[in-house]
């Protein structure tokens, strides 16, 4: 009698060992699934074309220095949330290229940059105050004004030929600020600004790149004391970040490769992109 309880007990011993580790795994793995479930909120073929959509911005990221929220936030935004959208990309912007944020900073010109970047911090409120108490479609009619109107000198060839001041610098940040807080587009000015003076593409590039790294630290803050950074937001990251790095890689070596007057060309190509995504007449197309 007692031998057989101890085979009775030793068998169920034994199955216990058996039936726990494949117990244990089956947990292990159900959370993971639930974890890094990136298909359930969005389906694969949406986040492969938001992939795509991201290696592009990387890529003329990397190359220009700016651009990629031009190109991604019209598309996206009209397939996903567009707060969704805004903290995706600004994650990956923010995150992501820290590295071609610290080598900038060792070639950017600190004494525009700096004025530049406090005139954008500050008068960006004036912007989202004019957003909420004006008339949205005239001013976005403005902004595309505003726009055309910096292509249009660009295009012309006209060089400022004297040194940018600090106050200089400041006005022109102040008037990306007001345009980042009506839009969220506040590269032609800053864009023109540094085109048209004596910097070199490798200058200005870095220009650019320091400048919306610093300014993009207030954005942050906003959006996670407004809660932002959702789940979605990680399901997106998850597609996002390995396409954004794979496209700044690429921008950056082709940038050190490439001609200098191609990277003129493409700054006007980008700023054109910004004046017909802010052209209300469009709206049927791009929203």
């Amino acid at each position: 009698m007692e031998q057989s309880g101890n085979k009775t007990w030793s068998l169920t011993l034994l199955q216990a060992h058996v039936t726990d580790p494949e117990r244990l795994l089956f947990n292990v793995l159900s959370r993971a699934s639930r974890m890094f479930d990136v298909f359930g909120s969005y389906s694969p073929a949406l986040l492969a074309f938001l992939a795509t959509l991201v290696l592009i911005g990387g890529i003329v990221r990397g190359f220009a220095g700016f651009g990629a929220g031009m190109i991604f936030m019209p598309v996206a935004s009209s397939q996903i949330n567009p707060a969704t959208a805004a903290a995706t990309f600004l994650f990956i912007d923010g995150i992501i290229a820290l590295p071609l944020v610290v080598r900038a900073m060792r070639i950017c010109d600190w004494t525009t940059v700096l004025p530049v970047v406090i005139g954008s911090v500050l008068f960006v409120h004036l912007g989202a105050w004019l957003l909420a108490n004006s008339d949205v479609l005239t001013l976005r009619w403005i902004l595309f004004a505003v726009v055309t109107t910096m292509l249009a000198l660009l295009v012309s060839g006209w060089r400022y030929q004297g040194q940018p001041t600090r106050s200089m610098s400041f006005g022109v940040g102040s008037v990306a600020g007001v345009l980042a807080g009506v839009s969220q587009v506040s590269a032609p000015p800053v864009v023109a600004f540094w085109l048209t003076g004596k910097e070199v593409p490798s200058v200005v590039r870095a220009n650019l790149i320091v400048y919306f790294a610093l300014a993009s630290v207030g954005t942050f803050v906003a959006y996670i004391l407004n809660g932002f950074f959702t789940i979605n937001v990680w399901h997106l990251l998850v597609a996002a970040i390995p396409a954004y790095a794979l496209g700044l890689f690429i921008g950056s070596r082709g940038f050190s490769r490439a001609d200098p007057k191609y990277y003129r060309w493409l700054a006007y190509a980008l700023i054109a992109l910004a004046a017909l995504v802010s052209m209300p007449a469009l709206d049927p197309l791009l929203r």
